[in-house]
Order: structure tokens, then sequence, then C-alpha cells
């Protein structure tokens, strides 16, 4: 298939924050091209926003559905081979549901959905139609949260035993909604954000990263989820214990009250013989730290990585590759696993490695047992 792979977008319209990453993401590797769009709610705005990108007006729309509708009955390789949902929370369920029944693959923004039952309707009609999904928890994509967990897979660090993620966030320190600044203002609202503010939000990229990086998967929890902004409806901080499948604890916090933070999130994993630290912020280091011997910096692009690490880089080491490339590798796996299969064959191991659907549903789930843990008396909920 001498082409590249064809990208329908829903929403991510101007001045939106999360479309350009994706459409920046998904460019960097040249295997895909943004062909067609309905970018907004309103027509008009959807327009302008084709406009911006270039687009032929007749492959602007002015909603998902018709966007859709219409995309099925092009040839194929003119009609768009896959679409990307980049709407607000309450958004990501409909588009995508579609789609679906349509026969188009999908890439969707994080959370899945707006509730779990939403969340596994659409892992349902995964199974039931075959096609690929993939979810943007894009922090999974950097070369070195690859190689933590190549050496947890292959015994390094032998059974784990302690697990410590957090995600502190600074910028709703204030009621910055009350500004109506966008981000901000369907970020705290519960009927466009849905049950949580700062943990479905920020927590579940916490505990996807804990999840894939150890290979783990939580059984049980203890949630304390607090409001601290006067007024705004959902929780802007949160503590959870965790408890673990192979016995393992854990803590993981969330916060978007941590005043002069950024986007620090970072984790450690401790095993019986040695543990790893990697930080969000400085994203091409790894610290192993050993019982038994020195500890390890390791350093993306240098020595000898695992191939999912290697997978990961493009440029040669000290040249910084961060958020953006971490992204782009999801919509790379992507693009490979969804060529092979336009083609009849079987995608390389190393490119079937992105979340799925079904990371969805664990978010969702999170999300749900968080709060209502929250909410209860009793100190530990089931996962």
């Amino acid at each position: 298939m001498s082409r590249k792979i064809k990208m329908g977008m829903i929403g991510g319209g101007l001045g939106a924050f999360i479309g350009a990453v994706h459409r920046m993401a998904a460019a960097i590797d040249g295997e895909i091209e943004l062909v067609c769009g309905a970018f907004s709610s309103s027509a008009e705005k959807s327009k302008a926003s084709g406009e911006a990108l270039y687009l032929p007006p007749e492959r602007v729309y002015g909603s998902f559905q018709e966007m859709i509708e219409k995309e099925r009955h092009l040839p194929e390789g003119e009609r768009m081979d896959f679409v990307s949902i980049v709407t607000p929370n309450h958004v990501h369920f409909p588009p995508a549901k579609m789609a679906l029944e349509n026969g188009f693959h999908v890439v969707c923004d994080k959370p899945l959905a707006f509730n779990l039952a939403e969340a596994k309707e659409l892992e349902a009609l995964v199974e039931e139609t075959g096609l690929l999904f993939a979810l943007t928890h894009n922090y999974t994509g950097y070369p070195m949260v690859k190689q933590a967990r190549a050496m947890i897979q292959n015994g390094e660090l032998g059974k784990i035993r302690k697990v410590i993620v957090a995600y502190p966030q600074g910028w709703l320190s204030t009621a910055l909604e009350a500004s109506e600044q966008k981000q901000a203002s369907w970020r705290t609202d519960p009927s466009k954000s849905g049950a949580a503010g700062a943990m479905g939000d920020i927590g579940t990229h916490a505990e996807n990263l804990a999840e894939y990086m150890t290979g783990l998967k939580i059984t049980e929890l203890c949630a304390d989820l607090h409001t601290f902004v006067p007024g705004r409806q959902l929780d802007d901080d949160g503590s959870i214990l965790l408890r673990f499948d192979n016995g393992a604890r854990g803590l993981l916090y969330a916060t978007q009250i941590a005043a002069g933070e950024e986007n620090a999130l970072h984790i450690r994993v401790y095993g019986e013989k040695g543990g790893l630290e990697w930080h969000q912020m400085e994203p091409n280091t790894l610290t192993a730290r050993w019982l038994d011997r020195p500890a390890q910096i390791l350093r993306t692009g240098v020595g000898e990585l695992y191939p999912a690490a290697q997978a990961a880089a493009r440029i040669p080491a000290g040249h910084p590759e961060g958020y953006l490339e971490a992204f782009a590798n999801i919509y790379k796996n992507f693009a490979h696993c969804l060529r092979a299969r336009l083609q009849g064959e079987t995608p390389e191991e190393v490119y079937q490695d992105f979340p799925t659907v079904s990371d969805g549903v664990r978010g969702m789930q999170f999300i749900e047992r968080v709060v209502h843990s929250s909410k209860s008396d009793e100190k530990w909920t089931a996962f």
C-alpha cells in the first residue's frame, strides 16, 4: 500500500489545545495525513478550522455524524481510514460508537468515555467488530518508560513490592474556571468532565502508567478526594492507597492545586533486587538503584536498551525527545498495525504496543471506584 494512512478528526478546532497536539504527533513520522474533519459542534467554527488546516471544503463537516456518514460512502483509499477523537470527555462515546458501527478504526483521547457503562459498551463493540482502537495515554510512549517496563518484565528487579506514582500540577490553584478559561471550564464541570476532576483528568494517567510499567493490575484501593478551591464542583486533589494483584502495595496522588508545579508526573517502582525512578519532566533519564551495586543512570539512545525503548527513539542521544514524540509513538504504532491490517499482514510485535480500549475501561473503573471509596466509610474498595 503505497500511500499514507488517512485520518479524520472530531473536535480539535481553532483554539483547542489537545487537537493540535494530536495533529502534530500524527504527522511526525510521515505515516499519517489528515484528510477530513468535524472540528467543532459549530458548523461555522468547523469550517473555519478546516480552512486554517488547508483541507478541501467538501471534506470539512458540520458534525461528526455527517462526517462518518459521508466518509463511509467514499471509495476505499480516498475515505478516511480511522478517526481521531479529541473532544471533551462527554463527547468521546457517541462518535467512537458511530465510527466503530460504520467500520472505522479509532484513536481516542483519554479518558475513554464519560462513565464506565459507556466504556464497557465501546469495549464490547471493539471485540465485536475486530477494529483497532487506541487510547492516547501518551506517557506510555516515552522510550525510558518502555525500557523500565521491559526491565521489570525481564525480572531484573525481582518481584515488585512497592509502587509510588504521582502527578502534581498547580494550574488550578485558583478558580481559573470563573474566568471562562476553556480548558479549566470543562475540566471542572461535572456535566462535561464526569464524576471526577483532577483524579479523572490526571489521576488516570498515573494509574495507567503504574499498571503499564509494572505489568500489574490494581485490585483494591482506599481513596481520599478533596476540593480545596471554594465553589469548585469536582475534586482538585486526591491521595490513594493501592493493592496490586501480586501483593505489592502502592501510593498514588494526583493534584492540580500544588502551586508552582507544572506537569511533574513521576513514578518509583521497587522490587526485591532494586528500584527504578522516572520523571516526565526529565523523560530521557531512567534511574536504576540496586541492592548489591552502584546506581545506574540510563539514557534514551545510549547503550544497549531493550528493543521497545530503541524503537521509540528517533534521533541520536543527547537530543531531547519529549511529549510530542511520546504522543507520536502511539500514532506510529497504531499506523503500523493499521497498515498491516489493510495489507493483510501481521504487524511486528514492537508496533502492537499502544494503549487500547481495555486500558480505557480500566481507567473508567478506576475513576468510579476512587469516587466510591472517597465517599464511603469503608476502608478498602475492590477495584
